[in-house]
């Protein structure tokens, strides 16, 4: 099978037929051998009504429910568990992304061997109070993560099959696919401009608090590809560093003690000096911040699949 198409998808029945019609016609035009994957992310109107018989009337698109919200990441997990696609497109079901793209993506990462292709809004019809804090979100992903891309966040992507299948989205970490796959190996992506197009029906499923979300996520997704196999270079190195600087100003307080004994010139007590107990305070951090990777690392190496993703990155020649 050439594509893949998934579309997570949450309270859109008024797109759904217009947006798999368009989908369709683009295959059949370009000859694609294609599945659609709508995956329902707890829609309260008609949408799996819909679904249901398109894919009744077509057996190339597929639905997959699921009984409650639980996100765009678990809808697209799913999604990605089912397609069998040699390429894997992920757009959204409000039709904002052009199905006419989809070609450009096609060729991108089969002829130009990207693993995967972003795509980017380089003109949005969306209000300032959200395209200025997507752009502050872009730029600190980009410092962060090391990738280059302009719109982490756009729902149009394309991937090789081998990428979504050696990685799992989780949480809110739909926005960050590209971070995630580089640190599973696929470190080639690319990005291509894309028509963004104004909303036709509905209205959008997020709000600002989705920019505050984001920020976290995106310390939480650096700091497990970084040091979620080896907790202990990054809790290890802290604690080491805030004992040390606790135990060099004690060690600076007693010897200035000893120096002011010596000549008779005792001011006041150790236990006077307010640098005495910020010493005794970093000390105290720098410890638990040890213990902490210590213990980090001790359920690491005891986990069962701490070695999986190395599996995933290696090629058997007689598989």
């Amino acid at each position: 099978m050439d594509i893949s198409v998934v579309i997570p998808l949450l309270n859109e029945y008024e797109s759904i037929g217009e947006l798999s019609a368009w989908i369709v016609d683009v295959m059949y035009r370009y000859n694609y051998s294609y599945e659609i994957i709508f995956v329902d992310d707890g829609s309260k109107d008609k949408s799996w009504n819909l679904i249901e018989k398109l894919s009744f009337e077509n057996n190339n698109i597929k639905g997959i429910k699921f009984r409650r919200n639980y996100g765009k990441s678990a809808a697209l997990n799913v999604g990605f568990e089912k397609a069998q696609g040699e390429v894997v497109i992920t757009m959204d079901a409000d039709l904002q992304d052009s199905p006419d793209e989809i070609p450009d993506l096609v060729r991108m990462i089969k002829e130009e061997n990207f693993d995967i292709v972003s795509g980017w809004k380089k003109k949005r019809f969306d209000p300032l109070s959200k395209t200025i804090p997507t752009k502050l979100f872009n730029w600190a992903t980009r410092k962060m993560s090391g990738i280059y891309l302009h719109d982490f966040n756009c729902g149009l992507k394309a991937y090789k099959l081998d990428v979504i299948k050696s990685i799992e989205v989780y949480g809110e970490m739909h926005r960050y696919i590209p971070v995630i796959a580089k640190w599973a190996g696929f470190t080639k992506i690319g990005e291509k401009v894309v028509q963004h197009r104004e909303r036709k029906y509905g209205v959008t499923k997020f709000g600002l608090e989705r920019f505050i979300n984001g920020f976290l996520d995106l310390l939480s997704i650096v700091f497990v590809t970084k040091f979620g196999k080896k907790p202990m270079h990054l809790f290890g190195t802290l604690g080491t560093l805030s004992f040390g600087i606790g135990g060099f100003v004690s060690v600076w307080i007693i010897c200035e003690k000893l120096y002011q004994l010596s000549y008779g010139t005792i001011k006041r007590d150790i236990t006077e000096k307010p640098a005495f107990y910020l010493a005794l305070v970093a000390m105290i951090i720098g410890t638990q911040l040890f213990l902490t990777g210590f213990l980090a690392e001790m359920i690491s190496r005891s986990s069962h699949d701490r070695n999986k993703y190395l599996i995933s990155q290696t090629t058997n020649i007689n598989s």
